[in-house]
């Protein structure tokens, strides 16, 4: 398991946030460089429950730059777990870093053509192909996910935010978030994917039955789609880098930061808010990107 120390909460302090509105983010990017972020917090559980059940390892989805994948591969071989990789699409000529960092942890690495990966009975044929693995869906999105991203709000003191925002990709995180918040919390949740109002009921599935705090899907911050990469999203990333220090990616947090200027310049806070940022990690994403355009 890996030490929660390095995760620090640091003030947000820039040109574009409202003066009477406060502003922190959790830096979940600091717990380790590859298993960074919520990957950890949604793969624990689900390490645990492999070693139990006296598993090899995990196998589990995921596209060609998934940092989920890079996350298995690292997280399983730190316990000592073998890792299979169910990729989207053929295999390139030569890896990206992402596959090669999988490999270079011991990932077997299986591409599976875009329609099987699309198959909604995924998980139980893989299950059945591969009995000594634990199937765990893409992004981690299952219940033991959703268990480890409660303990995400206890690393560090959180009840004073008002409002909680994170960058959504399957929903995990965010039904974590709500699940362990105060029901005196407000949680945002803002979609990386185009046309994601699956999500809704995806999140839904993993609540628990009692009282929890009110929450929305933000629909309309994506810039595009998934990995989508406008002028714009690289010259906000390198400008908050500038003023605070922090570094986001391009897929997941730098979008939520962005999404959360626009909200703050729409209104959305209450003067007095306190509000919350979950950066998630996946700062290993960037590296699909040339040398120089980030100036971090």
């Amino acid at each position: 398991m890996f030490s929660y120390d390095h995760i620090t909460l640091e003030s947000i302090h820039t040109t574009w946030l409202p003066e009477d509105i406060q502003a922190a983010m959790l830096r979940l990017d600091k717990l380790h460089t590859v298993v960074s972020g919520n990957k950890w917090f949604k793969l624990q559980y689900n390490l645990l429950a492999a070693g139990s059940a006296g598993r090899q390892g995990i196998l589990t989805f995921g596209g060609a730059y998934s940092n989920h994948i890079a996350a298995t591969a690292a997280a399983c071989a730190s316990q000592g777990l073998r890792s299979i990789g169910m990729i989207r699409g053929e295999a390139p000529v030569s890896a990206n870093h992402t596959l090669a960092a999988a490999a270079g942890c011991g990932m077997e690495l299986i591409h599976i053509s875009r329609e099987a990966y699309r198959q909604p009975d995924r998980e139980i044929y893989w299950q059945q192909q591969y009995p000594d693995f634990l199937v765990v869906p893409e992004g981690g999105h299952n219940s033991a996910g959703a268990r480890g991203c409660e303990d995400i709000l206890s690393v560090h003191p959180t009840h004073y935010f008002t409002h909680i925002l994170c960058a959504v990709g399957t929903g995990t995180t965010l039904a974590g978030l709500i699940n362990s918040a105060g029901v005196q919390q407000h949680i945002m949740g803002i979609p990386v994917l185009k046309g994601a109002q699956y999500l809704e009921p995806a999140v839904k599935a993993l609540l628990h039955d009692k009282p929890l705090p009110s929450w929305e899907l933000l629909y309309d911050h994506h810039l595009g789609g998934y990995a989508k990469i406008p002028p714009i999203l690289i010259d906000f990333i390198n400008n908050f880098y500038e003023e605070t220090g922090i570094p986001t990616d391009v897929v997941y947090t730098g979008k939520l930061m962005m999404a959360f200027r626009e909200l703050s310049r729409q209104g959305r806070f209450p003067a007095g808010s306190r509000v919350l940022l979950i950066h998630t990690g996946g700062l290993q994403g960037n590296l699909s990107l040339p040398p120089g355009v980030l100036s971090f």
